[in-house]
């Protein structure tokens, strides 16, 4: 066997390639240039433009373009009502977005485990989790595969819960044929460079609801509105409004709310808009890739892969590999410094998230999610983005052969 390139052998790759990147093309560059010579670099058309375009690939009623996948979580529990005293389930594997968006309202986060096979949130932990202040609960579509939509609704639907869906890697992604955003009471979208499309930073909040809309509106921009059915009418508050038959001035507005600057500017709306025309490319070209990945790890000793469930047409953000540490003679961390030195340069996804010390700090303890942890324990994200060429894929696959059968007991 060729010595291992961190023992002084030669690297599988000449170059390094990493987990993630950004595809920006030509079209990409002359919109974000188009939109910078035009009267609006924010609160322009180009954020109704967005709105549009995602609800006609989502088939959600409505959307709200927000500054960021954060924002959007906090905007969608604000807009479910989530309040001190209230309790949010949600999945320790993910990103620590998913769980500090109830921490923002004053709710406290309550970590169900996930299903062993596929990495997601369980929904018979789930519903094991729920208690008389439980309001409201972020179901995350880790890695781009869809969650069991059907079970966790009828959870929701029983117990008067709302459902967030978190949507940050599933953009594209149908489930029993419809789209991510048009399912759940509320779907929150990021724009990440290393997510499927991108706006350099972005987010997005989908709903079909009428009063989560107009409470997203409000909450994404200070709580201010010009909409006079928004507006408290009393004599007080409209006396310096100079209103005339036809409502208030066109100047005038309230704040009827507390909310935040949230808002996304045009710069990034054209950019996401433009990247949206390439999604069915990028979810295609991200499937060849994961195909090309399950063909070579399924049934390779040393590497366990996500299982999907049928209901999901996934448009995979994130491929994990998951070392089977029992048949290894080494650890995660020399596998992955392995795989560094043979220029594959991976990451871990995720951290669970009451492991950092701001959650033990309120009490969170290891040991509460066993399926999360094991599962922590062995993974890595290897490199999956449109713009891998086969030889690309050929490499990561050959790197992670080797490093693997090198550290197989």
């Amino acid at each position: 066997m060729e010595e291992l390139a961190i023992n002084g052998g030669k690297p599988v790759r000449e170059t390094p390639i990493y987990y993630g990147h950004q595809y920006i093309d030509e079209d990409d560059i002359q919109a974000v240039v188009d939109v910078l010579k035009s009267d609006y670099l924010t609160c322009g058309p180009a954020i109704v433009a967005l709105e549009n375009k995602l609800c006609q690939i989502t088939g959600a009623k409505y959307a709200v373009a927000i500054s960021n996948g954060t924002a959007a979580l906090h905007a969608a529990c604000y807009a479910a009502g989530i309040k001190e005293g209230d309790e949010v389930i949600t999945t320790p594997l993910t990103f620590a977005a998913s769980a500090n968006c109830a921490l923002y309202l004053g709710a406290k986060p309550v970590f169900a485990d996930v299903n062993p096979k596929t990495y997601h949130i369980d929904p018979d932990s789930i519903e094991a989790h729920i208690t008389e202040r439980t309001k409201a609960v972020v179901a995350v579509d880790f890695t781009g595969q869809a969650v069991e939509l059907d079970r966790i609704r009828d959870i929701c639907i029983r117990h008067n819960l709302i459902l967030i869906e978190d949507g940050a890697h599933s953009i594209g992604t149908l489930y029993n044929g419809k789209p991510v955003g048009s399912i759940a009471d509320l779907t929150t979208f990021s724009f990440h460079p290393v997510k499927t499309v991108t706006g350099g930073e972005g987010g997005a909040i989908l709903t079909n609801d009428d009063e989560l809309y107009k409470r997203l509106l409000l909450f994404r921009s200070h709580g201010i509105t010009r909409d006079e059915s928004l507006m408290d009418k009393s004599e007080e508050y409209m006396a310096d409004a100079d209103a005339t038959e036809e409502g208030p001035g066109p100047w005038y507005y309230q704040q009827v709310d507390l909310g935040l600057n949230y808002r996304m500017t045009d710069i990034q709306a054209t950019l996401i808009s433009s990247q949206l025309n390439k999604l069915g490319q990028f979810k295609n070209r991200r499937r060849d890739i994961v195909n090309a990945y399950n063909e070579a790890f399924d049934g390779f000793e040393g590497v366990i892969i996500q299982k999907e469930i049928p209901e999901s047409d996934t448009a995979r953000h994130l491929y994990i590999i998951r070392l089977d540490l029992d048949k290894l003679t080494a650890g995660r961390r020399q596998v992955f410094d392995a795989l560094k030195a043979e220029n594959v340069c991976c990451n871990v996804h995720y951290i669970p998230v009451y492991y950092f010390p701001y959650y033990q700090k309120l009490g969170y303890k290891r040991g509460l999610c066993p399926n999360a942890e094991c599962i922590y324990d062995g993974i890595i994200s290897i490199p999956l983005y449109p713009a891998m060429t086969d030889e690309d894929i050929e490499s990561v696959i050959g790197a992670v052969k080797k490093v693997v059968t090198y550290y197989r007991k």
